[in-house]
């Protein structure tokens, strides 16, 4: 399932907070060989995960992590703003409507729906959370799954050739991005309003007809 975190929450699940930030150092660290810090305990994280960031994580059948993304409003501190502002020309990303995206992380334990359940928590957040845009940061091996899930972003800088590319994107969740993200989880609607709800304590309102969306 779906779950919504926020940073002052991540204790309250222990077992999914320590898996991912380990998960984060596997994927960053070690498979891709980003410049992060890995603590002794062998998690990684960063400036940004001390102020109080939203995480979206697919968690497994056996209450570990299996996907992760973090949120941060772009009204405070941000990556793009304080590291890679110089690929957008100089330019502050600024707005109550566009919160900016980072770690994006598949566990070595999980399986294909991983990346969909992820694309489907950040359109649940937009659509939620009344927002216009995500931004971030990607490299080329993320193009594949935004061009699978039909989120891909529109291209506001770039830098770089190759797999060397780095680019800062601006993305929402398009009407057609609904319909394959849900079968490629194998579930309607309904249950990933159910998740959504469930973390945040909200009463369910009565979900949208999937044919509205799609």
């Amino acid at each position: 399932m779906l779950r919504y975190i926020y940073g002052n929450n991540l204790d309250r699940f222990p077992i999914l907070r320590d898996t991912m930030f380990q998960d984060r150092a596997e994927q960053f660290s070690r498979r891709l060989g980003w410049d992060v810090t890995v603590n002794e305990s062998g998690e990684e994280k960063d400036q940004y995960d001390i102020l109080n960031p939203l995480y979206v994580i697919w968690e497994l059948e056996d209450g570990t992590h299996g996907g992760s993304m973090r949120f941060l409003p772009t009204v405070g501190r941000t990556m793009i703003n304080e590291h890679f502002s110089h690929l957008i020309d100089g330019t502050h990303i600024e707005s109550p409507l566009i919160w900016e995206c980072t770690r994006f992380c598949i566990s070595p334990r999980a399986d294909r729906r991983a990346a969909a359940a992820l694309v489907l928590g950040g359109g649940e957040i937009m659509d939620n959370f009344k927002l216009e845009h995500f931004c971030g940061v990607f490299d080329p091996r993320m193009e594949r799954i935004y061009r699978l899930y039909h989120v891909d972003p529109d291209v506001i800088g770039a830098a770089g050739e190759g797999k060397d590319r780095i680019g800062v994107g601006l993305w929402e969740m398009k009407p057609e991005a609904w319909a394959p993200t849900l079968k490629r989880l194998g579930i309607e609607r309904d249950t990933s309003l159910a998740w959504f709800n469930h973390s945040f304590n909200r009463r369910a309102p009565a979900p949208m007809p999937l044919a509205a969306i799609a």
